[in-house]
C-alpha cells in the first residue's frame, strides 16, 4: 500500500527488519503506549516476524511496517479483529526521529483504506492516552470521533492516566 506521492507505504515484516524492530519494540519511553512492560528479546521477536505473515483471520492482529523512502520508521497495527462483527483496534507508533513530518497520519489513512475496502470491516477504534496529544490530533484528523473516556485506565510514568476511546465506522 503506498501513499499518493509513495513516499509511504505499508509492506509486512520481514526477516531482514529484526534489528531494527528490537530497537523499536525495547524503547521504554514508548513502552505506555503500547502497554509494553518489559523488554523483547531478539529470539522472541524472530519467531515474532516468522508468524507475522499469518493470515489476520487465525492470528487476529496484523502489524504493517511503516516505510519512508524504503526505511522503516514505524508501526502501524490492526488488532483484536472480530471478523464477525467486523471492527478491529488500530495502534500506530513511529520511530521518534521520524515524528511531526504526518508519517503516522498518512499511514493512518492507508490502513483505513485498507481495513474497509480490503478488509470490508465496518469500524476501526482506538484508545489514546489523553496527554498522547500527537496521536489524538491524528485521529481526529482521520475523523476518528472521540466516543467514551476511561479515567485512571493506565498506570504509566508513576502516575495513572486518562483514555480516549475512538471510533470511525465505514459508511
Amino acid at each position: 500500500m503506498r501513499s499518493t506521492n509513495n513516499n509511504i507505504h505499508l509492506r509486512l515484516l520481514e526477516p531482514d527488519d529484526l534489528n531494527w524492530l528490537f530497537k523499536l519494540e525495547n524503547n521504554k519511553n514508548d513502552w505506555a503506549v503500547s502497554g509494553t512492560d518489559t523488554a523483547f528479546s531478539k529470539k522472541i521477536l524472530k519467531q515474532y516476524i516468522a508468524c507475522a505473515k499469518d493470515d489476520i483471520y487465525t492470528a487476529k492482529q496484523l502489524r504493517f511496517v511503516i516505510a519512508s523512502q524504503k526505511k522503516p520508521v514505524g508501526l502501524i497495527d490492526l488488532f483484536d479483529f472480530d471478523p464477525q462483527y467486523k471492527k478491529a483496534g488500530v495502534g500506530v507508533i513511529v520511530e521518534e526521529a521520524y515524528r511531526s513530518q504526518g508519517i503516522a497520519s498518512v499511514a493512518l489513512k492507508l490502513l483505513i483504506k485498507y481495513a474497509f475496502e480490503e478488509l470490508k470491516l465496518h469500524q476501526l477504534y482506538a484508545n489514546i492516552s489523553r496527554d498522547n496529544l500527537a496521536s489524538l490530533k491524528i485521529f481526529k484528523k482521520q475523523h476518528f470521533n472521540l466516543v467514551s473516556e476511561k479515567k485512571d485506565w493506565i498506570f504509566a510514568n508513576e502516575t495513572y492516566q486518562d483514555i480516549i476511546r475512538f471510533q470511525l465506522l465505514n459508511k
